[in-house]
């Protein structure tokens, strides 16, 4: 299978899963989410790999979210929202098989939603994670809140969403958002290892793991469908096109005129 926006390789039982847009920081459009639910579906459902590595191109950027370039406000098309990101959110949980984010650079915005999805997250020193909704006029109002919420407390997912504030990758780890934080250049040599000790490991057991976890936050699912469609009708709004508009012009957004 051929792509145009990832990247597939298979090493020694673990399928990479790469986003390959390393132009604009490894942002997503409809075609990155396509590919990304097929790439999943074909690792998940393949007897011969036993773990999943989501991770992105370059040295910059694990995902920045939605490329915002690509699009006047609306994405393009696919999806609730334009995009079909809640299929993505879907697979990453879905997929009977541990998932593990690579994390180099920034993880922001969306790419923030995906490794909090993932199963594990292993990020270097140079990782920055942190959202961006608010000042963009944007929001998860599922997955990328509740569940954020469940891995890192109340209190700090709410800062994390309310502040939009950058943290390194020792400080996700302090707070429960990844797993643990390496050098640089040792990256790669510590996912690997990490796959290499899922692959020892009884694939049914991992499964069954994986759908107990889930089951226990299962109902953020229905929460997101539902906030899905709030948010939807909140892009339409000029607030929320306020935030688009301004990084456009390269201006600090005015929210506040629309306060009621």
């Amino acid at each position: 299978m051929s792509y145009e926006d990832i990247l597939y390789e298979e090493r020694n039982g673990a399928a990479w899963i790469i986003i390959n847009r390393p132009d604009v920081y490894n942002a997503f459009r409809g075609t990155t989410c396509e590919e990304l639910i097929k790439a999943f579906n074909k690792a998940g459902y393949d007897p011969d790999i036993g773990v999943i590595v989501l991770a992105g191109a370059g040295d910059k950027a694990f995902c920045t979210g939605g490329d915002q370039s690509t699009h006047d406000g609306t994405y393009d098309g696919r999806g609730l929202l334009g995009l079909p990101v809640e299929d993505v959110q879907a697979a990453i949980r879905d997929v009977p098989k541990p998932v593990i984010a690579r994390v180099q650079g920034y993880a922001i915005g969306g790419g923030n939603v995906f490794a909090t999805l993932c199963d594990m997250t292993i990020c270097s020193e140079s990782a920055i994670f942190g959202q961006v909704g608010p000042k963009m006029g944007s929001v998860d109002p599922g997955y990328g809140t509740a569940y954020l919420a469940r891995c890192v407390g109340e209190k700090k997912a709410r800062e994390i969403w309310y502040m939009c504030r950058r943290y390194s990758g020792q400080e996700a780890v302090d707070m429960g958002l990844a797993n643990i934080c390496v050098a640089d250049d040792q990256l790669d040599t510590e996912v690997e290892k990490w796959c290499a000790e899922i692959m020892e490991k009884s694939p049914t057991a991992l499964m069954i793991a994986k759908r107990s976890f889930n089951a226990d936050s299962e109902n953020i699912r229905g929460i997101g469908n539902q906030g899905m469609l709030s948010v939807k009708m909140y892009y339409d709004s000029e607030e929320s096109k306020e935030g688009v508009n301004a990084l456009g012009e390269k201006r600090k957004p005015d929210f506040r005129k629309f306060a009621r």
